[in-house]
């Protein structure tokens, strides 16, 4: 797989800078799966990866370690955090536990914009396909921006920043969960009708419809992980 080479020219251009440059391709490797659980990320092949220099590794490590989805080790050093059974089932229940509130004080405080911002997130999401590749199943780049987009529409009209902001590092947290269950069952999934049910119940004004859809959707990425006998450790893993 090809690796996009960061160039110092980035920065001066008015672009991203280097570190991040290098933290947004090192957490989309991660999420996507091009480095594997476990996988052990010693500076020096990190460094050739990405074409970097020490410091800029450092920190897109520090700050993968701080979202979980690289854990550190004395003696071991910086390795790729793992996934698990139990961290699973946590992080569903956690992200049906935070989520659950927003959604609520959002439809509390439910204006005309809010729903329009509905609405054409979920059209916008529709009309672009799960999979890059229609015969097996490809991370598709722009359907995760627009995915991301529309979830995050339910819950922007919450009131709070700092619940948006952990609902966004859970959801984050999630996305290799929902790489290995897009994996397992695609194309038999229709992820588009989980999305307009949930879209459906929000602007019906049934809060409780729409929370149970809402967990039914998030749960739904654990039953096919869980149900398809693919082997997890039990143990949670992503400390």
């Amino acid at each position: 797989m090809a690796v996009k080479k960061t160039s110092k020219r980035d920065s001066r251009a008015g672009g991203p800078t280097i570190a991040t440059s290098v933290y947004d391709q090192l957490r989309d490797d991660i999420i996507k799966g091009a480095i594997e659980p476990g996988h052990r990320l010693g500076t020096d092949q990190l460094r050739g990866r990405y074409d970097v220099g020490i410091s800029p590794v450092r920190e897109a490590l520090n700050r993968l370690l701080a979202e979980k989805l690289v854990c550190f080790e004395d003696q071991k050093g910086f390795h790729v955090a793992g996934i698990g059974e139990e961290d699973l089932y946590d992080l569903i229940r956690m992200r049906c536990w935070a989520e659950e509130t927003a959604l609520r004080e959002s439809m509390a405080n439910a204006t005309p914009e809010w729903e329009e911002s509905i609405v054409l997130a979920y059209h916008r999401l529709s009309r672009t396909p799960r999979s890059a590749q229609s015969e097996k199943f490809e991370f598709n780049p722009e359907w995760e921006v627009l995915h991301l987009v529309f979830h995050t529409a339910f819950l922007a009209n919450c009131g709070s920043p700092r619940l948006l902001a952990h609902c966004e590092l859970l959801a984050d947290q999630s996305k290799r969960y929902r790489q290995l269950a897009a994996s397992i069952s695609f194309p038999a999934r229709s992820e588009g009708d989980e999305h307009k049910t949930l879209m459906d119940k929000a602007l019906s004004g049934d809060v409780e419809a729409a929370v149970e859809a809402h967990h039914a959707h998030l749960r739904k990425t654990m039953e096919i992980i869980i149900h398809s006998g693919l082997s997890l450790p039990a143990g949670k893993i992503a400390v």
